[in-house]
């Protein structure tokens, strides 16, 4: 009971416009009274659980996205991807999910995909016959795309508090991520379609490929970093803290001395805004882990998994119950919350069924992808209302499309096909 009394605590006070941090302390204390347990002496083994080398990835990452959006690396990112696709009415928009993809596979975050992305597009996808509704909406799922296309700083947070392999976490959420991608420009085009999207005027070979090398030759900088972070991590070259740390020693005299868009002034303001976004998923960890240790001394997991697996004798149907559970969290509560505190919980009971720790990696990943595009917190699609300067209600429905036809099958697959998630960590030799 001191469990779920804690975690209604926190859900109800994350609701009211309590603070994450404070909400997650308010929760360790409900833990430590109702187990009468010490928080003093287990406050230790939340700092020296984050006191960890894998960690520092982390703000590394969350300073890489930053970069990108101050530097101009964002932006020849978004033309090169649109020369490639091509600026019909339906190339923009998968220009957009590309893009966001692309811009994944760089900083692992989907705030400043929304912020880089968002402010770049949207203006110009309008001019094109694109509602601002729909596109806020396509950007707020395709933004995700940060979570799932590694190095993701989600799946950072998965390994460090499951104790799983970082590289690992990041191959498992490669498929479900292309699957994703390629959904979400499918359902783009059928829509275009149905519009009569227009075709761009013709454009003769030559033009074309003149289009694409220079865009190409601008952006090879921005390029060459996820070439050089996921090939340094499975090539062996580097860890992926010794990876992010690259990525930003990269980025910086790229945006001040290639793209000249850098200076001192906005190199500050990202040192502040990663300072400052690090520092609150830091302490969130602290309390999460002071948490997992009162749930592991007072046997929660276990006593979870002996409920489910009384009341549901079937893999699938527990399967389907802890779907609904991610969704349902993910609604009210941020992806770091759902990640910290969840992950650990939940775990044993996969493991209990026989689910891979890194299946259920991209499981978790997967349902973040619909959990922070659905009222009543939805920080994500609440952002693209903002950049796209529209309301959410107009937002809702093209979003709930998105979801219902892409962000959910996605998860279903990855739920129940075990290969789109663990072919790679496989093939790396991760897993047996």
């Amino acid at each position: 009971m001191g469990a779920i009394l804690a975690i209604v605590v926190v859900i109800m006070l994350m609701m009211i416009g309590v603070p994450v941090v404070f909400s997650f302390a308010a929760m360790t204390l409900v833990l430590a009274i109702s187990y009468g347990v010490d928080i003093s002496s287990l406050m230790t083994t939340g700092f020296w659980s984050v006191n960890s080398v894998i960690l520092l990835a982390l703000p590394l990452f969350v300073m890489t996205g930053y970069l990108m959006q101050a530097g101009g690396m964002a932006a020849r990112l978004v033309h090169f991807v649109e020369a490639i696709v091509g600026k019909s009415r339906s190339g923009m928009g998968s220009s957009m999910v590309v893009a966001c993809g692309v811009f994944g596979a760089i900083s692992g975050t989907a705030s400043a995909a929304v912020a880089s992305i968002g402010t770049i597009m949207i203006g110009p996808m309008e001019k094109h016959g694109y509602p601002r509704e729909y596109t806020s909406a396509l950007l707020g799922i395709s933004s995700l795309l940060g979570l799932l296309i590694p190095p993701s700083i989600t799946m950072i947070l998965f390994a460090v508090v499951t104790r799983q392999s970082v590289a690992a976490c990041f191959l498992a959420t490669i498929g479900p991520g292309m699957l994703l991608i390629l959904l979400l420009c499918l359902i783009n085009w059928i829509k275009m379609r149905a519009g009569h999207d227009p075709l761009q005027q013709p454009v003769g070979f030559r033009q074309r490929a003149e289009e694409i090398g220079n865009s190409m030759w601008k952006a090879f900088p921005a390029l060459l970093l996820p070439v050089i972070i996921l090939g340094g991590i499975y090539g062996g070259v580097f860890t992926p803290t010794e990876a992010a740390a690259i990525a930003v020693v990269y980025s910086i005299p790229v945006g001040l001395f290639i793209y000249r868009e850098l200076d001192l002034k906005r190199l500050a303001e990202c040192f502040i805004a990663a300072a400052t976004t690090t520092g609150v998923i830091m302490v969130i960890l602290v309390f999460s882990f002071v948490a997992s240790r009162i749930f592991t001394l007072e046997r929660v997991p276990q006593q979870l998994t002996d409920l489910l697996m009384d009341l549901f004798q079937n893999k699938l149907l527990i399967l389907l119950v802890v779907n609904v559970f991610l969704i349902l969290l993910g609604m009210i509560m941020d992806d770091v919350s759902v990640v910290a505190i969840i992950s650990p919980l939940l775990l044993p009971v996969m493991v209990n069924i026989g689910v891979e720790p890194i299946q259920f990696a991209a499981i978790v990943g997967t349902s973040v992808v619909i959990g922070c595009n659905s009222p009543p917190m939805a920080p994500i699609l609440f952002m693209t209302c903002r950049i796209g300067n529209v309301g959410m209600s107009q937002v809702m429905r093209p979003a709930l499309g998105f979801m219902a036809f892409a962000a959910l099958p996605v998860m279903l697959v990855t739920t129940y096909w075990p290969p789109l998630s663990l072919y790679l960590p496989r093939a790396f030799g991760y897993i047996g």
